[in-house]
């Protein structure tokens, strides 16, 4: 319960000092880019805390490039 809090304020806590400077310097894409990344971010920090079972990102790229390279193997021989 302690960790989930203290995402939560430590979210908040880089919001409240980012998004001011972000809105005066009206940088809208960067703002709308920050805070999708913060959520994003602050999501896997929530899901790891909950002991979420997350994919590693090589297992997608190994899904993609494995039967390239079994292809490549089957024509090289």
């Amino acid at each position: 319960m302690w960790t989930i809090t203290s995402i939560l304020i430590v979210t908040a806590a880089i919001g409240m000092i980012e998004v001011p400077s972000l809105l005066r310097k009206k940088r809208i894409k960067e703002l709308s880019v920050f805070t999708v990344l913060l959520l994003f971010g602050a999501g896997l920090c929530l899901a790891l805390t909950w002991h979420a079972n997350i994919p590693n990102p090589l297992d997608w790229i190994t899904f993609v490039y494995k039967p390239i390279s079994v292809m490549l193997n089957n024509w090289l021989k």
